[in-house]
Protein backbone atom coordinates (compact mmCIF):
# COMPACT_ATOMS: atom_id res chain seq x y z
CA UNK A 1 0.00 0.00 0.00
CA UNK A 2 2.75 2.24 0.95
CA UNK A 3 4.28 1.72 -2.17
CA UNK A 4 1.23 2.87 -4.13
CA UNK A 5 1.04 5.78 -2.60
CA UNK A 6 4.35 6.73 -3.08
CA UNK A 7 4.15 5.72 -6.98
CA UNK A 8 0.67 8.21 -7.15
CA UNK A 9 2.65 11.23 -4.97
CA UNK A 10 5.12 10.80 -7.75
CA UNK A 11 2.84 10.57 -10.78
CA UNK A 12 0.97 13.55 -9.41
CA UNK A 13 4.36 15.23 -9.30
CA UNK A 14 5.42 14.66 -12.85
CA UNK A 15 1.87 15.65 -14.04
CA UNK A 16 2.41 19.00 -12.58
CA UNK A 17 5.93 19.42 -13.63
CA UNK A 18 4.40 18.76 -17.23
CA UNK A 19 1.82 21.39 -17.21
CA UNK A 20 4.35 23.97 -16.00
CA UNK A 21 6.83 22.73 -18.29
CA UNK A 22 3.62 23.25 -20.95
CA UNK A 23 2.38 26.57 -20.12
CA UNK A 24 6.26 27.94 -20.53
CA UNK A 25 5.80 26.92 -24.27
CA UNK A 26 4.54 29.99 -26.71
CA UNK A 27 1.29 28.87 -28.20
CA UNK A 28 2.19 29.30 -31.42
CA UNK A 29 5.40 26.80 -30.79
CA UNK A 30 3.17 24.24 -29.26
CA UNK A 31 0.38 24.38 -32.24
CA UNK A 32 3.28 24.06 -34.34
CA UNK A 33 4.67 20.66 -32.49
CA UNK A 34 0.68 19.24 -32.29
CA UNK A 35 0.44 20.33 -36.14
CA UNK A 36 4.00 18.34 -36.66
CA UNK A 37 2.23 15.59 -34.48
CA UNK A 38 -1.11 15.44 -36.11
CA UNK A 39 0.69 15.84 -39.91
CA UNK A 40 3.28 12.72 -39.21
CA UNK A 41 -0.12 10.37 -38.34
CA UNK A 42 -1.93 10.91 -41.11
CA UNK A 43 1.09 10.78 -43.06
CA UNK A 44 1.81 7.15 -41.53
CA UNK A 45 -1.61 6.33 -41.97
CA UNK A 46 -2.05 6.67 -45.50
CA UNK A 47 1.15 4.90 -45.73
CA UNK A 48 0.01 1.92 -44.64
CA UNK A 49 -2.79 2.42 -46.19
CA UNK A 50 -0.88 2.48 -49.86
CA UNK A 51 0.66 -0.91 -48.51
CA UNK A 52 -2.27 -2.29 -47.47
CA UNK A 53 -3.64 -1.51 -51.09
CA UNK A 54 -0.71 -2.56 -53.14
CA UNK A 55 -0.17 -5.78 -51.84
CA UNK A 56 1.11 -8.32 -54.62
CA UNK A 57 -1.00 -10.31 -56.51
CA UNK A 58 1.06 -13.02 -57.70
CA UNK A 59 0.51 -16.27 -57.39
CA UNK A 60 3.41 -19.52 -58.20
CA UNK A 61 1.97 -22.11 -59.86
CA UNK A 62 4.62 -24.99 -58.84
CA UNK A 63 5.24 -28.82 -58.92
CA UNK A 64 6.96 -31.48 -60.57
CA UNK A 65 7.34 -31.60 -64.38
CA UNK A 66 4.14 -33.38 -66.23
CA UNK A 67 1.84 -32.49 -63.17
CA UNK A 68 -0.36 -30.39 -65.21
CA UNK A 69 0.93 -27.27 -63.89
CA UNK A 70 0.77 -25.57 -67.67
CA UNK A 71 -2.55 -26.92 -68.69
CA UNK A 72 -4.37 -25.20 -65.65
CA UNK A 73 -2.49 -22.33 -66.38
CA UNK A 74 -4.48 -22.05 -69.57
CA UNK A 75 -7.49 -22.83 -68.34
CA UNK A 76 -7.91 -20.37 -65.52
CA UNK A 77 -6.47 -17.59 -68.33
CA UNK A 78 -8.97 -18.45 -71.29
CA UNK A 79 -10.97 -21.54 -70.36
CA UNK A 80 -8.54 -23.72 -72.98
CA UNK A 81 -6.67 -26.71 -72.37
CA UNK A 82 -4.05 -25.95 -74.57
CA UNK A 83 -3.90 -28.63 -76.69
CA UNK A 84 -3.45 -31.34 -73.82
CA UNK A 85 -0.19 -31.82 -72.17
CA UNK A 86 2.36 -29.09 -72.26
CA UNK A 87 5.69 -29.14 -70.77
CA UNK A 88 7.38 -25.82 -70.10
CA UNK A 89 11.32 -25.03 -69.81
CA UNK A 90 10.73 -21.01 -69.56
CA UNK A 91 8.16 -19.80 -67.17
CA UNK A 92 5.02 -18.92 -68.17
CA UNK A 93 3.31 -15.73 -67.02
CA UNK A 94 0.26 -13.81 -67.41
CA UNK A 95 -1.73 -10.71 -65.91
CA UNK A 96 -5.67 -11.51 -65.78
CA UNK A 97 -8.86 -12.15 -64.39
CA UNK A 98 -9.80 -15.67 -64.60
CA UNK A 99 -12.17 -16.22 -67.92
CA UNK A 100 -14.96 -17.55 -65.50
CA UNK A 101 -14.99 -13.71 -64.39
CA UNK A 102 -15.47 -12.03 -67.80
CA UNK A 103 -18.60 -11.89 -67.73
CA UNK A 104 -18.86 -9.78 -63.88
CA UNK A 105 -19.33 -6.23 -63.90
CA UNK A 106 -17.37 -4.09 -62.16
CA UNK A 107 -14.06 -3.45 -61.96
CA UNK A 108 -12.03 -6.90 -60.85
CA UNK A 109 -8.54 -7.12 -59.89
CA UNK A 110 -6.36 -9.36 -61.74
CA UNK A 111 -3.67 -11.85 -61.04
CA UNK A 112 -0.52 -12.29 -61.95
CA UNK A 113 -0.07 -15.93 -62.38
CA UNK A 114 3.43 -17.59 -62.77
CA UNK A 115 4.00 -21.15 -63.87
CA UNK A 116 7.22 -22.09 -63.05
CA UNK A 117 8.87 -25.05 -64.31
CA UNK A 118 9.15 -28.26 -62.47
CA UNK A 119 12.36 -29.87 -63.63
CA UNK A 120 14.69 -30.06 -61.18
CA UNK A 121 17.44 -28.06 -62.60
CA UNK A 122 14.83 -25.26 -63.41
CA UNK A 123 13.08 -25.00 -60.02
CA UNK A 124 15.75 -22.14 -58.83
CA UNK A 125 13.53 -20.19 -61.01
CA UNK A 126 10.96 -20.51 -58.11
CA UNK A 127 13.42 -18.57 -56.16
CA UNK A 128 13.12 -15.27 -57.66
CA UNK A 129 9.45 -15.18 -57.78
CA UNK A 130 8.57 -16.10 -54.00
CA UNK A 131 10.03 -12.82 -51.99
CA UNK A 132 7.03 -11.55 -54.59
CA UNK A 133 4.34 -14.40 -54.01
CA UNK A 134 0.79 -13.55 -52.44
CA UNK A 135 0.05 -17.51 -52.65
CA UNK A 136 1.47 -20.90 -53.85
CA UNK A 137 -0.24 -23.84 -55.70
CA UNK A 138 1.67 -26.84 -55.79
CA UNK A 139 -0.07 -29.24 -58.60
CA UNK A 140 0.27 -32.79 -57.55
CA UNK A 141 -0.36 -35.56 -60.79
CA UNK A 142 -3.40 -37.20 -58.78
CA UNK A 143 -3.50 -40.30 -61.19
CA UNK A 144 0.46 -41.12 -61.33
CA UNK A 145 0.84 -40.06 -57.69
CA UNK A 146 2.55 -42.86 -56.20
CA UNK A 147 5.49 -43.77 -58.13
CA UNK A 148 5.95 -39.65 -58.02
CA UNK A 149 5.12 -39.34 -53.93
CA UNK A 150 8.55 -39.10 -52.70
CA UNK A 151 9.86 -36.73 -55.25
CA UNK A 152 6.87 -33.80 -54.68
CA UNK A 153 6.79 -34.75 -51.38
CA UNK A 154 10.88 -33.56 -51.00
CA UNK A 155 9.94 -30.20 -53.68
CA UNK A 156 7.04 -29.24 -51.07
CA UNK A 157 8.93 -30.05 -48.27
CA UNK A 158 11.91 -27.77 -49.92
CA UNK A 159 9.28 -24.92 -50.26
CA UNK A 160 7.21 -25.46 -47.08
CA UNK A 161 11.26 -24.39 -45.53
CA UNK A 162 11.81 -21.43 -47.09
CA UNK A 163 12.74 -18.46 -45.67
CA UNK A 164 10.85 -16.24 -47.61
CA UNK A 165 7.22 -18.79 -47.44
CA UNK A 166 8.02 -19.20 -43.16
CA UNK A 167 8.20 -15.32 -42.85
CA UNK A 168 6.25 -14.19 -45.15
CA UNK A 169 3.99 -17.33 -43.94
CA UNK A 170 2.81 -17.39 -47.70
CA UNK A 171 -0.37 -19.85 -47.80
CA UNK A 172 0.12 -22.91 -49.69
CA UNK A 173 -2.81 -25.31 -52.10
CA UNK A 174 -1.96 -28.83 -52.56
CA UNK A 175 -3.77 -29.17 -55.78
CA UNK A 176 -4.65 -32.97 -56.53
CA UNK A 177 -5.32 -32.25 -60.50
CA UNK A 178 -6.55 -34.88 -62.95
CA UNK A 179 -8.89 -36.23 -60.47
CA UNK A 180 -11.46 -36.57 -63.29
CA UNK A 181 -10.42 -40.11 -63.67
CA UNK A 182 -11.38 -43.25 -62.53
CA UNK A 183 -8.23 -44.17 -60.86
CA UNK A 184 -7.06 -41.16 -59.86
CA UNK A 185 -5.98 -40.95 -56.11
CA UNK A 186 -8.36 -38.68 -53.64
CA UNK A 187 -6.94 -35.38 -52.24
CA UNK A 188 -7.24 -37.45 -48.71
CA UNK A 189 -5.09 -40.20 -49.53
CA UNK A 190 -2.33 -37.62 -51.30
CA UNK A 191 -2.61 -35.91 -48.23
CA UNK A 192 -1.83 -38.64 -45.81
CA UNK A 193 0.52 -40.04 -47.84
CA UNK A 194 3.01 -36.92 -48.62
CA UNK A 195 2.56 -35.75 -44.89
CA UNK A 196 4.13 -39.25 -44.59
CA UNK A 197 6.89 -38.39 -46.48
CA UNK A 198 7.71 -35.54 -45.28
CA UNK A 199 7.71 -36.68 -41.60
CA UNK A 200 10.49 -39.21 -43.47
CA UNK A 201 12.45 -36.10 -44.49
CA UNK A 202 11.97 -34.45 -41.34
CA UNK A 203 13.60 -37.63 -39.47
CA UNK A 204 16.43 -37.76 -42.01
CA UNK A 205 17.22 -34.75 -42.03
CA UNK A 206 17.80 -34.01 -38.42
CA UNK A 207 20.54 -36.49 -38.25
CA UNK A 208 22.34 -34.21 -40.97
CA UNK A 209 24.70 -31.50 -39.72
CA UNK A 210 23.44 -27.97 -40.01
CA UNK A 211 26.34 -26.93 -42.18
CA UNK A 212 25.08 -30.05 -44.71
CA UNK A 213 21.38 -28.66 -44.32
CA UNK A 214 19.85 -26.72 -47.22
CA UNK A 215 16.76 -25.68 -45.89
CA UNK A 216 16.18 -22.40 -44.16
CA UNK A 217 13.85 -23.79 -41.61
CA UNK A 218 12.61 -26.96 -39.64
CA UNK A 219 8.93 -27.81 -39.78
CA UNK A 220 6.56 -29.85 -37.83
CA UNK A 221 6.06 -30.00 -33.83
CA UNK A 222 8.84 -32.08 -32.00
CA UNK A 223 7.40 -35.44 -30.97
CA UNK A 224 4.68 -34.99 -32.84
CA UNK A 225 3.86 -37.03 -36.24
CA UNK A 226 4.25 -34.72 -38.80
CA UNK A 227 0.80 -32.86 -39.96
CA UNK A 228 0.38 -29.77 -42.38
CA UNK A 229 -1.28 -28.45 -39.53
CA UNK A 230 1.87 -27.50 -38.03
CA UNK A 231 3.43 -25.70 -40.73
CA UNK A 232 4.05 -21.79 -39.89
CA UNK A 233 2.24 -21.03 -43.23
CA UNK A 234 -1.53 -22.31 -43.92
CA UNK A 235 -1.62 -25.31 -46.51
CA UNK A 236 -5.08 -26.33 -47.99
CA UNK A 237 -5.95 -29.26 -49.99
CA UNK A 238 -7.98 -28.76 -53.24
CA UNK A 239 -8.82 -31.44 -56.35
CA UNK A 240 -9.08 -29.93 -59.81
CA UNK A 241 -8.82 -31.31 -63.91
CA UNK A 242 -6.82 -28.91 -65.93
CA UNK A 243 -8.12 -31.43 -69.29
CA UNK A 244 -12.28 -30.20 -68.41
CA UNK A 245 -11.43 -27.33 -66.75
CA UNK A 246 -12.50 -28.27 -63.20
CA UNK A 247 -10.73 -25.31 -61.37
CA UNK A 248 -12.88 -23.27 -58.89
CA UNK A 249 -11.29 -24.79 -55.97
CA UNK A 250 -7.64 -22.91 -57.19
CA UNK A 251 -10.02 -20.17 -58.01
CA UNK A 252 -11.46 -20.05 -54.61
CA UNK A 253 -8.19 -19.92 -53.17
CA UNK A 254 -6.36 -17.58 -55.05
CA UNK A 255 -9.26 -15.05 -54.65
CA UNK A 256 -9.15 -15.69 -50.53
CA UNK A 257 -5.67 -13.53 -50.56
CA UNK A 258 -5.62 -11.33 -53.64
CA UNK A 259 -9.74 -9.60 -53.36
CA UNK A 260 -11.47 -9.50 -56.50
Amino acid sequence: MENLEDLKILAEQWSHQGIEYLQKIPPSQLYAAIGVLLFTTILLFLSIRLVRRTKSNTVLLSGLSGSGKTVLFYQLRDGSSHQGTVTSMEPNEGTFVFHTENTKKGKIKPVHLVDVPGHSRLRPKLEEFLPQAAAIVFVVDALEFLPNCRAASEYLYDILTNANVVKNKIPVLLCCNKTDKLTAHTKEFIRKQMEKEIEKLRASRSTVSTADIANDFTIGIEGQVFSFSHCYNKVTVAEASGLTGETAQIQDFIREYIKP
